[in-house]
């Protein structure tokens, strides 16, 4: 079982997460909220090059749960033409992981919720008085819909103070169900937002048009990295 903790604020982060080494990180204390970031070298090859990937999550630790927010971007195919196609979507990546204890969190129970760029959209465009809600099921409209369900609502507090962001997984296979509710102020939702905002156009891919680093172009579909991307469904 591995914890996070709060208490050692300034304290470099030695632990291990699965598939990735951490060399570096740095947490900052502001009013119950943690901004996470870590210099993470994760070797994956793309074009027969070994290239480094950078996690820089914008974490929120309170009472009960924990969460953070990062990027994943899509991944694409070389062309024989030269040009590069889509290969997989980019998402903003939630994850949730509970409180175990005073300053205390269980990474290894986290779960996790893949924002769309449209789900992205209407997060970013959510007013004081708003609400939204999304829902997430593998098996849609297939004979298997409703055995793994995940919903994510984001509501607003009662005196306009900030919002609750919670996260239910059910899952009837394992007969779990899982919840988590983390409240978040109006400042930490802007940086959200903003942070969001700025992230969209690259988990779109549009950002390639001005800009095409290799890191994430392959040269066939079956060269495409998949370590690039923790999928939502692993957990």
């Amino acid at each position: 079982m591995m914890f996070f903790s709060r208490h050692n604020r300034n304290q470099l982060l030695h632990k291990k997460l699965p598939g990735e080494c951490v060399k570096g990180s740095i947490w900052q204390h502001a009013i119950n909220t943690f901004a996470g970031f870590s210099t993470v070298q994760q070797n994956v090859v793309a074009d027969g090059k070994r290239e480094g990937r950078v996690f820089a999550p914008y974490s929120v630790f309170k009472g009960k749960a924990a969460l953070s927010a990062e990027p994943r971007l899509p991944t694409f195919n070389r062309l024989d033409s030269g040009g590069v196609k889509l290969n997989r979507r980019g998402v903003i990546m939630l994850t949730f992981w509970p409180s175990v204890g005073e300053r205390k969190y269980d990474w290894e129970k986290r779960q996790l919720f893949a924002l769309s760029a449209t789900e992205v959209g209407s997060l970013i465009s959510m007013g004081t008085r708003d609400s939204s809600e999304f829902f997430h099921d593998p098996s849609m409209l297939s004979s298997n819909a409703g055995q793994v369900r995940k919903s994510l609502s984001i509501k607003p507090n009662a005196d306009g103070s900030g919002y609750f962001i919670s996260l239910s997984v059910v899952n009837n296979n394992l007969k779990t169900n899982d919840r988590f509710t983390v409240p978040v102020t109006t400042a930490e939702f802007a940086v959200m937002r903003t942070a969001f905002s700025f992230a969209l156009p690259h988990i779109m891919g549009w950002d390639r048009f001005t800009n095409r680093p290799s890191e994430s172009i392959s040269q066939s579909p079956s060269k495409v990295v998949p370590q690039l991307m923790e999928a939502e469904w692993d957990r």
